[in-house]
């Protein structure tokens, strides 16, 4: 691809990126609380999800996209559940000082990476900017496999640069508390942003 087309997109996608929904409220929650390991599944999660939006977009699955629509309902549902299930877990989570320098380990990296491909493939705003937006912007046509790859790589690159922001800052603002009754407001405040995290998932 030319590279004026390749920074179009970039610039597209990360106005939608950093653009405040479930994706962001459920990586700075979790930063928040977890540390900044906890969330880099969540974040991988999200990225191989618009990965694949963009394979859909590419191989013209957008009737496809519309048919399975049910499909994607119960993907966003169980992304939506296991959120709760993370805000449940921080509003009865014990407050303690030492939490503040804990990466916690009990939730699996494997359900955090694939509640953030969950939230993606069942967000109705990825699959407009990908299957609707992107024929605007990229000639998916006639794209090579060297093209596609390109686009692939500025997914990575703009969403790891756009959600490691979001870390770098909440993992920050963890730092600036330390006593119990602080870490709890913090858990419950995020406990609460989770779960409004998972009610945006579910309602869209």
């Amino acid at each position: 691809m030319d590279l004026v087309g390749l920074t179009v997109f970039a610039a597209a996608l990360a106005l939608a990126a950093a653009s405040p929904g479930p994706s962001v409220i459920a990586v700075i929650a979790r930063t928040l609380v977890r540390g900044r390991e906890g969330a880099l599944p969540l974040v991988l999660g999200i990225i191989l999800g618009d990965m694949v939006w963009l394979t859909a977009a590419v191989l013209g699955l957008a009737a496809l996209a519309a048919a399975l629509g049910s499909l994607f309902i119960v993907v966003r549902l169980a992304a939506a559940g296991y959120l709760l299930y993370l805000a449940w877990k921080l509003w009865t989570a014990p407050a303690h000082a030492a939490q503040a320098e804990t990466v916690g380990r009990s939730e699996s990296p494997l359900g955090l990476f694939l509640t953030g491909l969950g939230m993606t493939l069942g967000n109705p705003k990825a699959m407009v900017f990908y299957l609707a937006l992107l024929p605007t912007i990229v000639d998916v046509a006639n794209l090579t496999t060297l093209g596609f790859a390109e686009l692939c790589g500025v997914i990575f690159v703009v969403l790891g640069a756009v959600f490691a922001s979001y870390v770098t800052l909440a993992h920050r603002a963890r730092h600036l508390v330390a006593d119990t009754r602080a870490i709890k407001l913090i858990n419950r405040a995020c406990g609460s942003a989770m779960a409004g995290a998972a009610v945006l998932v579910a309602a869209k």
